[in-house]
This record gives C-alpha cells, structure tokens and sequence, in this order.
C-alpha cells in the first residue's frame, strides 16, 4: 500500500492530510491508510483514558503512580510516539528522540 504524507498534533489528536494542514502541527509522517487508522484508534483510546484519569484525580488518596487509569493513559501516549517515531520523517524522529519519551 502507498504512503502518504500526514501532519499530527498530538495535543488535540488530529491526523491532517496536506490540504487541512493550516500550521498547527508538531510533527509529520509517511503513512499508509492502515497506519492512519491504527493511530487514530490509539488516539481514540487516549481520550477515552483521558476521560478516566479526569475522574480518578476526583479521588485525593490514589497516588499517580499506584493507579490502572494513568498507567493506562501513559501507555497509550507513548505508544502515540512510539508509532509517530516509526513512520516519522528525520526530522520528527529527531523531535521525538530529542523529547526523551520512549523508553530505552
């Protein structure tokens, strides 16, 4: 299947094509229509966690660190980089790596 170029912001889990792209993106990558979709659906369950953890924080006595919710949201995000250093250009690879956000 043939790549395409896809601009990504992270923050609000858009996946532009070139002609929605209006500057505010943080990173670009070569994908195919698979890949796309796999992105979004970890993006989907990013909010979804996001969702959950927002209700978790209501909870004062549960530590971040001792807690399924974020654990989960973490997972997520970093699988969101992870896969955004995979199909990235050179230049996003170098962001990511610069960013320190995957595990070693």
């Amino acid at each position: 299947m043939e790549k395409k170029t896809y601009y990504i912001a992270v923050g609000s889990g858009e996946i532009l094509e070139p002609e929605d792209v209006t500057g505010n993106f943080e990173f670009e990558i070569q994908a195919t229509e698979e890949e796309v979709d796999k992105l979004q659906e970890i993006f989907e369950e990013l909010a979804m966690n996001e969702e959950d953890t927002a209700v978790r924080a209501m909870i004062p006595y549960r530590e971040y660190h001792a807690d399924k919710e974020n654990d989960a949201y973490d997972w997520n995000l970093t699988e969101i980089y992870r896969m955004l250093h995979e199909l990235g250009t050179p230049d996003t690879r170098k962001h990511i790596e610069a960013m320190n956000v995957l595990p070693q």
